[in-house]
Parts: C-alpha cells; structure tokens; sequence
C-alpha cells in the first residue's frame, strides 16, 4: 500500500468543480510534484491534503489511516506556504521552534531539535536575527526548517519557491531536493514552473482543469506527453501533422541540405542557448541550438533542418475543452 493515497478525490464549490477524481498513490521518502496552469486545481488538492478544504467526495488515507475528514491540527503535516508566513516578532530559532512548542516538546528538546533542523538548511549562525534582518533564500528555508523539525510523515509544499529571483530559485530548487533527500520526507509540491517540477521531481502529476493528464517520471511526461496539451504545457514543441518534435531535437545544417528548409525569423539568446524562430514550409518551428563556438545564425538567414526518427512523438487527437485526454497512439 502506498504511503499517502487519493481515491476519486473530488471537490466541488456549489456548482463549479476545481477537481474531479484525483487518483494518485504516493510512495514513502517520494517527491511528486503537482504542476499545471492557474486554476486547475493543484493548489487545491494540496489543500485537502492538508485538512484546509473539505472533500467533497472521494478518500485520502495516510500510512493506511482515513484522514479524509480528519481535522488539519490532528494530521501532523508540515506545510511551507508561497508568504512563508514567518512571525516577525521572533528570532529565527523561535519560529522554527514555535511548532514544537505548540506540542509541548520539552525545552532542552526543542532546542536540540531547532539546532540540527537550523543545520540542515545552513542558517544555524542566524538563529538570533529576525525575519526582516534575511534574504528572501533565508527567510525560505527558516520556513522549510519550521516545516521539518516537528518531523511530519508528509511535506506539503505550496509554490515555496515563487517569490524567489531567477538565480536564487534555481539554486533553492536543488537544495530543496538536497533536505528532502537527505531525510527522506515524502513530498508533495505544487507549481506551475515546468522547471522546477522537472528538474527535482521523482514524479509529476501534470493537472488541467481539475483533471490529472498525466502522471510519470519527468523524462517520461517531457518525451511522451500524453496529449497536446501536455506536450504544449511541458516544455515548448512543434506539432508536425500530430506528431511531437521537441526544439532541441531539431537539427540546424547548411542551406539546401536536410529534409526541410527554413528561414531564421526570430532568434532569442538564452546564455547557453540560442531559440530559433524558423519559418519553414510546415509552418513557424523552434529550434534550440548550443552557445558554442559555430556563429550564431542571424535573422533572415537560410538554413537546412533535420532531426533523427526517434525523436518524432505521435499524439492523441485533441480531447474536448476541459474532457479528459485519452492515451498517446
């Protein structure tokens, strides 16, 4: 049996469905990742996890126990929000002891605890500061320490990373992973960064419209979407008579050479990468190439275009708005 179950889960606000039988069997010490667009329900299947939102029809056990309608207090999760909800009228070490305080955890204890949970996320010389006195990292993982001294059997984590810049949400994401690898939490994160749900995921469960489209390894949801919506949502594609080409498949060659011609229309350098906007006889294609040493090709240039057989994916036809997307053929 797995660790933390969802069966038919289900909820309803009067007449409006946000999610409709959400079945996803988590096992233990696994990080899932629930990504999808605004409004497809993650944040609130995240919520009835953590005892928030009612369900309206459907069951969630934990560790073989129905905690469907238990009460949020008595579930024992640890929970990071998007705010991070610090208090700041206490020091770093009484924010992430606040949790074990409330459990009445004797204080030679407690301290011992918020020590090692302090070590774990690298802050144990700001144990005295306050939260107005750190960085946005900083204030990020005292909220992730908050979360895992109290020890929960699961890690509820809602868009932790999303007020972070660029640079500094990149390297969270990894040491989110580190911690949680480290201890062997099970996880559960919602959001709607592909990036961040590929690169640190054991499994993603890609969401639309209160619906799950598909759940598997990112390799797998990234190299066989499961629909167009995913291949689409997932990374960028080109759809070639319901075939899917990812843009760094494609191959850039010479003029007059490779199976299809093109014209550079639009370029956009990425650092590591140039993104190629190519006009082509099957319509506009995107194309990644390496920043190395070759010239970069310039707007209105004309170029070849080729890319192996096996990185063709064919996919389903397009489900109806809002129905369920059948499986790839």
């Amino acid at each position: 049996m797995a660790f933390l179950t969802l069966t038919d889960v289900t909820k309803f606000y009067g007449a409006t469905c946000a999610v409709q039988d959400m079945n996803l069997a988590i096992e233990q010490g696994e990080f899932v990742s629930l990504l999808g667009p605004s409004g497809c329900g993650k944040t609130t299947t995240l919520q009835m996890v953590a005892g928030f939102e009612a369900v309206t029809r459907g069951q969630i056990t934990l560790a073989g126990r129905d905690i469907t309608h238990a009460k949020a207090s008595t579930r024992g999760l640890g929970i990071v929000f998007q705010s991070y909800a610090l208090f700041p009228h206490m020091t770093v070490a009484a924010n992430v002891g606040f949790g074990l305080e409330m459990r009445r955890v004797p204080a030679a204890d407690r301290a011992q605890r918020v020590q090692q949970a302090l070590a774990l996320v690298h802050l144990k010389a700001l144990a005295d500061r306050y939260p107005r006195e750190l960085s946005g990292g900083q204030r990020q993982r005292v909220a992730l320490a908050r979360a895992l001294v109290i020890e929960p059997p699961v890690l509820l984590l809602d868009e932790p990373l999303s007020n972070l810049d660029a640079q500094l949400r990149e390297e969270m994401q990894f040491e989110l992973r580190r911690i949680q690898r480290t201890l062997g939490t099970t996880t559960l994160m919602v959001t709607h960064d592909q990036d961040e749900a590929l690169s640190i995921s054991d499994r993603v469960v890609v969401m639309r419209a209160g619906r799950t489209e598909q759940i598997g390894h990112p390799h797998a949801v990234y190299e066989t979407p499961q629909s167009r919506f995913i291949a689409g949502f997932v990374g960028k594609a080109n759809l070639l008579e319901g075939q899917l080409l990812r843009p760094e498949k494609l191959q850039l060659l010479p003029a007059g050479s490779g199976r299809l011609a093109g014209t550079v229309k639009e370029r956009y350098f990425l650092g590591s990468q140039w993104l190629y906007a190519l006009d082509t006889p099957a319509g506009t294609l995107m194309a990644l190439a390496a920043n190395d040493s070759r010239e970069a090709l310039a707007e209105g240039q004309a170029c070849g275009i080729d890319w192996p057989d096996s990185a063709l994916r064919s996919l389903p036809l397009p489900a109806a708005d809002g129905a369920q997307a059948q499986g790839a053929h």
